[in-house]
């Protein structure tokens, strides 16, 4: 059977789908790599569509299963994609260690579409009130913190701070920035992933799909 080659834009998709919500699993101690994409049932187009992108890497369909959160049942939608040497480099890069962290060559790696996946997956706004947006980056530790705001900065002149939470802390967009940050991304947010923009979607002209 012929190997499909990883195209530019499926390599951006993977990049941002680590940095948000995705995850890169081996279960032949690094020579392969699979990854895994769920969310909750709720964000069903986004994980069809991130599907559609992918198909070259997937056997089967994405399914629904039970997830218990606080407690509370719900549904979950996802896939994952075949293990492969193809996804080598990314899990040498973001898991060196088996936890995944972000890599000295994120500045490379990084891509427009690949912003605009990682917020699709993470981004918020602080509030409805407010037009600041959120990356909830609260499992990566200080160093890849440090490494993902110096390429939001020097890359697409976004300027971020810092925000300490409970559980981690969060890369804040400045509001001086959110309009750049939203023209970036905006040419491939899904409609469906509007709503994460808050008031700054009256604000902006979005593409037409």
């Amino acid at each position: 059977m012929h190997k499909p080659i990883l195209t530019r834009e499926q390599k951006s998709i993977i990049v941002g789908k680590i940095l948000g919500d995705g995850h890169l699993e081996t279960q032949t101690k690094g020579k392969s790599y699979r990854l895994k994409v769920e969310h909750s049932i709720s964000q069903k187009e986004y994980v069809d569509w991130t599907f559609q992108m992918l198909k070259d890497w997937v056997k089967t369909s994405p399914k629904t299963k039970l997830k218990m959160r606080q407690g509370i049942k719900g549904i979950n939608y996802y896939f994952q994609t075949v293990s492969t040497s193809s996804f080598r480099f990314f899990g040498q890069s973001f898991y060196p260690k088996g936890v995944k962290q972000v890599p000295i060559i994120i500045g490379k790696l990084l891509t427009p579409l690949s912003l605009a996946i990682w917020f699709m997956d993470d981004g918020s706004i602080k509030s409805r009130h407010h037009r600041a947006l959120i990356l909830n980056t609260q499992a990566f530790n200080e160093l890849s913190l440090k490494r993902l705001q110096k390429v939001l900065d020097e890359k697409f002149g976004v300027c971020t701070i810092l925000r300490r939470q409970k559980e981690g802390k969060q890369i804040y967009v400045l509001a001086k920035s959110v309009d750049k940050f939203v023209e970036i991304i905006k040419p491939y947010l899904l409609p469906e992933m509007y709503y994460k923009l808050g008031k700054n979607l009256e604000l902006t002209q979005l593409p037409k799909r």
